[in-house]
């Protein structure tokens, strides 16, 4: 039955369409100054970051989206960890196998699972993957980040790219809000 209900439907991919979708929400809510700023700030963050890491050496980073199956973090995700002195494993959005992470053997792995907040079970994971022999288990390089920091396509994914830069270049970047990492004993 038709409701005559209007209904805006987004479903972006990348920072781009992030950024799309930033400027026609505040278009229809008749702030496209307000949407503009915004936009303006997330990427003026984002250059911020990435010229602090241009020269960095580039990590393998593994960040899952989902455990059960494992999936990749979506490409904005990828975007953001590129902007943070990293190199993305796996194909964005897309399901992998442990074994495939661990054949590009990650030299940090990143969770933040939908829903989960910072809850994701670092050292069981680890452990149930077989991944104790990974660069990033091994050098106690694996962290949960808030899913809300990494999942949400909105100006949140600042704090992301944040924590993100902190769990690639500690040496470089402050403690991070909503960014946890394992405890050492595996």
């Amino acid at each position: 039955m038709k409701s005559g209900s209007r209904f805006l439907g987004l479903a972006p991919k990348s920072l781009a369409d992030i950024y799309a979708d930033i400027a026609l929400i505040a278009g229809i809510m008749d702030a496209s100054e307000e949407g503009s700023r915004v936009i303006r700030q997330m990427q003026q963050e984002i250059v911020a970051v990435r010229s602090r890491t241009i020269r960095l050496p580039r990590l393998r980073v593994f960040c899952e989206e989902w455990g059960k199956p494992l999936i990749a973090s979506q490409l904005w995700v990828a975007e953001l960890v590129e902007a943070a002195g990293g190199k993305f494993i796996g194909a964005p959005g897309a399901q992998i196998s442990f074994s495939e992470v661990e054949a590009s053997p990650p030299d940090v792995i990143i969770a933040a699972w939908c829903g989960a907040g910072d809850r994701v079970p670092l050292e069981k994971i680890i452990r149930s993957r077989l991944w104790e022999n990974t660069p990033a288990a091994k050098n106690g390089r694996v962290y949960c980040i808030r899913d809300e920091y990494l999942n949400t396509p909105a100006p949140t994914l600042i704090f992301g790219l944040r924590a993100l830069a902190t769990a690639i270049h500690p040496e470089c970047f402050p403690q991070a809000d909503g960014l946890r990492c394992i405890s050492k004993g595996i």
